[in-house]
């Protein structure tokens, strides 16, 4: 595929993941526009009621959010040719694990990110992925071999 591809960074948002497969991406020269979800995790919460109002219940608080957060995840999913999944080991990522099922369901190229321990918990879902990366280099290294056939 010529021109420029895109790329969905989903999943954990408390390390810099992002920005080192940003900047070895860069640093090769590919042609890659990437999209993330909101990684503010107070506004990502908040979004709902910020925009829409008050709730008395929880449960609609994070409903209102969560849909918000959808219609951009949504999107950015289906405009991607290939979506990442990076999953840490200090929250659960219920909403990663969503998003590689909804990438896997519309037949997009996915690629997990996680550390070896959490293979076995993840088993279900790397079944799903394409490949299965434990650094951001070896997926900068995939987009390199897919995107130019550089095996640097």
């Amino acid at each position: 595929m010529n021109g420029v591809w895109t790329v969905y960074l989903s999943g954990e948002i408390h390390t810099d993941w992002r920005e080192r497969i940003k900047h070895g991406v860069e640093a090769l020269g590919l042609s890659v526009v990437f999209f993330a979800p909101v990684t503010d995790h107070e506004n990502s919460d908040d979004c709902g009621v910020r925009i829409l109002g008050e709730e008395k219940s929880p449960f609609w608080r994070d409903n209102k959010s969560a849909k918000i957060n959808a219609i951009r995840t949504r999107s950015f999913i289906e405009k991607a040719d290939i979506v990442i999944v990076r999953f840490g080991d200090k929250y659960r990522q219920w909403n990663a694990a969503f998003d590689a099922g909804y990438a896997a369901a519309l037949g997009k190229s996915v690629i997990t990110l996680h550390d070896p321990d959490l293979t076995h918990a993840l088993k279900e879902v790397d079944a799903t992925a394409l490949a299965v990366a434990e650094s951001p280099e070896q997926v900068v290294n995939i987009l390199a071999y897919v995107i130019s056939a550089r095996l640097d």
